[in-house]
């Protein structure tokens, strides 16, 4: 008999699978188009190209990121190669304790995986630019690292074989290999030491076969609790047995190597499951964390227990000085920690001082305290009992940021959205003064994000100077800055601002007094500029070409309406080029994701700006503005729970309000024919789409995408929701439309990943609502995507969704037969 702790969902999820593979053999997009007829049929078809129009945009080529070095001499363009293949997306994945890795190439996989085809660089100083020597001829380039000099940078090309190590030396405008067994599954994969040498995780088993599952089973799997509590929220792909534990060895494990320019190696010694590893500021030691058993069929990894370690590297001793242990049973609350020292890290302004945070809670933030978090620090031998208190935390210690002699100490308290900032004096060991102490869902009170050098740590200068940069949230839309923030007497300056009737997003600012942004405007797809802060000159260093030729005469508005409650709220609007006023008002295609708040003037605010160029990603609906649809993006959709009041409790009643308010606006403005409206969403999106079709009248059809629709499913808390099914049973029925499917009779097009990952959002939540919608007579449609995420990430995947989207709108929305 193998007792083990078994994932219900999981295998509920595996056994549906396995049912509908025994019953289609292929995997199949459901549905037929019988577009008159009542019949329900099922039957696989080949994948389908939406219009002309919509094909060109998503095959448009995209424009290149850009990634400045910390001294800001170099400027690497960029380009990624869209979409992937259906070929490329249906290279094997292995779903192991909550990660998702290639077993080939043994590197994660994702919806987006950041790589890159191609790149340019540009010396800043002299602006001539290159592209460097001795490129793999199918580049695919990601995890981009500078050196500490930022002379050269590291990076990793994924082929589909294997996952290799590269340098670039930019004084000879030459990339090199010096690495082809890299372990890119979990951990830090690769950083440097110093100019010449790297950090690396090698693959530790590469010589050995893949351990095989017995077909013969030893016993039953048995599932037990004596009485602990372990409440875990739904999460997919986790550990099911013994033979999941080998695999996961297997391929997450590695040992630690030095790696010179040269392609020259060193072992130290150091293998396992790696969570983390990092030098201390002299070089002289190693922080090592460890993932250790046991290990959990409840919880992802990264709650598993974690062996510290720290490794002389002058004398090659290898000393544990504690284990983080197994987090499966933390309270239901965004706020609950592990109990004991956790989140260990080197003090960036000492040589070699380990700190580390123990919650005086317990972790537990049911428990009444003055005090939440301390911040421990200890020198060599580095010994927990022999500690001094640094710093004592009213809320959760969330990141400490290091500049010379001072540090800065964010803290966090989720269930009330407190952001505290304070500065200690490293010197004396001293609280000096609290910078900032905000809500963190009021965007328009946001410093902004720390700018740091190459060394980690906060950029500034001997007056106490640091720098943020942030997305400048206010009633005119999003005017992104540079600021500089004094420490000692917390003055702000802003540097620099974004123009009117525009956005620049700041990439990096100098001493000197340059700033670098990435400026675009609705009508003008974006390029980099160099603006002199004192001369105000200004310089365009790129000439990006415009992705989207088609949407150039698009019109684009950020509206602002109120909600019947005096809420006001926003959303972006995009009409078809050539549409004016006094023309027949149009279709609508809304747009629209959820959010929680806990007072009604964060949730007013105005969220984005009018003034960025369209981004097309597969979740944007801006596509069908080429179709003739009036198209509301990012529409504000506020769940708003003040005191002690939570946003859920009347979630239904607001999200109505929301789209009434929206649609009530947009009708009075002439552009929307009011029995034309179709709603749209995904994720949560999709969740708000079937709720809005089950509880009002207001939309000729929907398109849900890979939603979540029966929270009895997801028990232990869902989104921002902290109670359980069994605290707050009615909020979880009212929420649920697998509930009220009877009362969803407009037609709603289901589209779902066969694969998705996320948590809570199994295929078997579409599947189910589908065939409780069709057992009530419901018009209802389900495509199941194969070898697609929680984000669709195949060109052949993509395209059929939107000829779904497409055919579903025409039908049901601009040609609704009343």
């Amino acid at each position: 008999m193998i007792v083990i702790s078994l994932n219900k969902t999981r295998m509920i999820f595996r056994i549906r699978t396995k049912w509908r593979m025994l019953t289609t053999r292929l995997t199949i997009i459901t549905g037929s188009w019988l577009m008159g007829a009542a019949a329900v049929a099922q039957e696989q078809i080949p994948y389908k190209l939406p219009p002309q129009s919509i094909v060109n945009l998503v095959d448009a080529p995209q424009i290149p990121d850009i990634k400045i070095s910390s001294d800001g001499a170099w400027m690497l363009m960029l380009e990624a190669p869209g979409f992937e293949t259906i070929e490329q997306a249906s290279q094997p994945v292995l779903g192991i304790a909550g990660l998702r890795i290639n077993p080939i190439t043994y590197t994660t996989v994702g919806e987006n995986s950041g790589k890159y085809t191609s790149l340019r660089i540009r010396d800043i100083k002299t602006g001539k630019e290159f592209t460097l020597q001795g490129l793999p001829k199918d580049l695919q380039l990601t995890d981009i690292k500078w050196s500490p000099s930022n002379k050269c940078f590291a990076f990793l090309n994924k082929t589909m074989q294997r996952t290799e190590l590269w340098i670039a030396d930019l004084s000879t405008q030459k990339a090199q290999k010096v690495l082809d067994q890299v372990n890119d599954s979990f951990g830090k994969t690769f950083q440097w030491k110093n100019d010449d040498i790297l950090l690396v995780q090698r693959i530790a088993f590469a010589d050995q076969k893949v351990p095989q599952a017995n077909p013969v089973p030893v016993g039953p799997i048995v599932q037990e609790n004596l009485g602990g509590i372990t409440p875990s929220r739904t999460y997919q792909n986790l550990l099911a047995n013994a033979h999941d534990e080998n695999l996961l060895g297997y391929y997450l494990s590695s040992e630690l190597i030095e790696i010179n320019r040269n392609g020259q190696t060193k072992q130290l010694g150091v293998s396992g499951i790696l969570n983390d590893a990092s030098y201390s500021p002299d070089g002289r030691y190693l922080l090592i964390e460890k993932i250790v058993r046991p290990y959990s069929y409840l919880v992802p990894i990264q709650l598993f227990p974690v062996e510290v370690s720290i490794l002389d590297l002058n004398n090659k001793t290898h000393r544990t000085i504690h284990t983080i242990p197994l987090g499966d049973n933390l309270p239901i609350s965004f706020d609950a920690v592990i109990s004991g020292p956790r989140n260990f890290s080197w003090h960036k302004d000492k040589e070699a001082t380990l700190l580390w945070t123990v919650a005086k809670d317990g972790g537990d933030p049911n428990q009444h305290t003055e005090i939440r978090d301390e911040l421990f620090a200890a020198n060599a031998p580095f010994e927990i009992m022999q500690a001094h208190k640094l710093y004592t935390s009213k809320y959760r210690i969330h990141k400490i940021l290091w500049g010379s002699g001072f540090g800065i100490i964010e803290e966090n308290w989720r269930k009330d959205r407190t952001s505290q900032l304070s500065v200690i004096d490293t010197k004396n060991n001293k609280t000096l003064r609290i910078l900032s102490n905000r809500k963190s869902e009021d965007t328009y009170t946001d410093p902004g994000t720390f700018l740091l050098n190459g060394k980690g740590k906060l950029r500034g200068d001997s007056k106490g100077n640091v720098y943020t940069k942030g997305t400048g949230a206010s009633k005119e839309g999003d005017r992104p800055f540079v600021m500089r923030w004094n420490v000692h007497t917390t003055k702000q300056d802003t540097l620099y601002k974004s123009k009117r009737n525009y956005y620049e997003d700041p990439l990096f600012y100098d001493e000197n007094g340059t700033v670098y942004v990435f400026r675009e405007s609705s009508t003008v797809s974006p390029n980099v500029f160099a603006v002199a802060l004192k001369s105000k000159g200004e310089k365009q260093l790129t000439q990006f070409a415009d992705p989207y030729p088609s949407l150039k005469n698009v019109e684009k508005t950020l509206l602002s309406y109120p909600r019947k409650d005096g809420l006001t709220l926003s959303a972006t609007l995009y009409l078809p080029e050539g549409f004016k006023k006094g023309d027949a008002p149009l279709p609508v295609l809304i747009w629209a994701y959820p959010r929680e708040f806990k007072t009604k003037a964060a949730a007013g605010q105005v969220k984005g700006s009018p003034h960025r160029y369209p981004r097309l990603a597969f979740r944007s609906p801006v596509f069908w503005v080429t179709r003739g649809y009036a198209v509301l993006d990012q529409a504000d959709m506020p769940i708003v729970g003040e005191g002690s009041s939570e946003p859920n409790d009347t979630f239904i009643q607001q999200i109505e309000d929301n789209a009434k308010a929206l649609i009530d606006h947009v009708v009075e403005l002439g552009v929307a024919d009011r029995q034309r409206i179709g709603v749209g969403g995904h994720s949560y999106g999709a969740f708000m789409t079937a709720n809005l079709l089950a509880h009002t009248d207001l939309f000729a059809a929907g398109i849900a995408r890979s939603g979540a629709y029966n929270r009895t499913l997801t028990p232990f808390g869902f989104q921002a929701e902290a109670r359980t099914y069994w605290q707050a049973k009615d909020v979880y029925d009212k929420m649920s439309p697998f509930t009220y499917a009877p009362s969803i009779k407009r037609p709603l097009l289901l589209t779902h990943g066969m694969d998705d990952e996320n948590s809570g959002t199994f295929p078997i939540q579409s599947e189910r609502l589908y065939a409780a919608i069709k057992g009530h007579g419901g018009t209802v449609r389900l495509v199941l995507l194969p070898k697609e995420f929680h984000g669709y990430r195949s060109r052949e995947g993509v395209l059929h969704t939107f000829w779904e989207q497409d055919q579903w709108l025409e039908k049901y929305v601009k040609n609704r037969e009343f």
